[in-house]
């Protein structure tokens, strides 16, 4: 297979389509795992936390509903909101930012494939390349061990399914495309965005409702322009860790 390039990481916090009271829980939990607020301390009121970061005081409760669901925060009435445990740092899923790694990291996984009703629509933008004539659509629940971490939304040009139909059943999309050493693709294109889990999402990764997630859409082309393989991954955000390398001297 030609050499693939995964592009399109930088600027990985462009889309924050997070709610705000989302991003205003990612903060309060941040300031709790980095010790600011030790465990049993109570901690900023809702009118300072409303004050310093501009949001209305349903915004601030409804994030700190979202840190007592996690069991983060504990609210007592009349007498505050108090940090009842810190975060577990439990990030071992590093996101990939080269095809290779990105290959190594999910060849070994073992999708859990969910029933679809109704595929989801493929939406291709006119500089990822031309759409197939059809397009095989699989949504799957990633595990590790019997951990749910990722729900993956994929569609996969016919032609290319049907060359191994029980593979593509079976195993990780890219895994079984990478191994088709015939096919030639031109372009790899991964973005990451930052939001929070709907219902279905939370249901399936086991979250509260609107929990921090880390969204990945991946496109692959082929030579002839023809874009073989869309995914949507849906990632629990309290397993991600990002890490580009910025300056390497040696």
């Amino acid at each position: 297979m030609a050499e693939a390039v995964l592009t399109g990481l930088a600027g990985t916090y462009a889309q924050m389509r997070a709610p705000r009271y989302v991003q205003v829980a990612s903060a309060l939990r941040r300031r709790i795992q980095e010790g600011r607020w030790a465990v049993g301390e109570k901690i900023a009121t809702l009118e300072e936390l409303e004050s310093e970061f501009s949001v209305a005081r349903v915004t601030v409760r409804q994030a700190i509903d979202l840190l007592q669901d996690e069991g983060l925060l504990k609210s007592h009435q009349g007498k505050g909101t108090f940090v009842m445990r810190t975060p577990v740092n439990d990030r071992w899923l590093h996101l990939a930012t080269d095809w290779d790694s990105l290959i190594e990291l999910i060849s070994a996984n073992v999708p859990k494939f969910l029933d679809v009703e109704t595929p989801h629509e493929l939406q291709i933008d006119p500089d990822d390349g031309r759409p197939a004539e059809a397009y095989e659509f699989f949504r799957s629940v990633q595990l590790n061990g019997s951990e749910p971490y990722a729900v993956a939304s994929v569609h996969v040009a016919k032609h290319i399914h049907d060359r191994d139909p029980a593979a593509f059943r079976s195993r990780v999309a890219l895994a079984v495309i990478n191994e088709m050493d015939d096919l030639e693709i031109s372009r790899a294109h991964q973005t990451l965005s930052i939001g929070a889990a709907d219902v279905e999402t939370a249901l399936q990764l086991e979250l509260p409702l609107n929990a921090p997630t880390a969204e990945a859409h991946c496109v692959v082309t082929n030579a002839d322009g023809v874009v073989i393989y869309s995914g949507d991954i849906v990632y629990r955000g309290d397993k991600v860790k990002l890490n580009i390398e910025l300056l390497n001297r040696s």
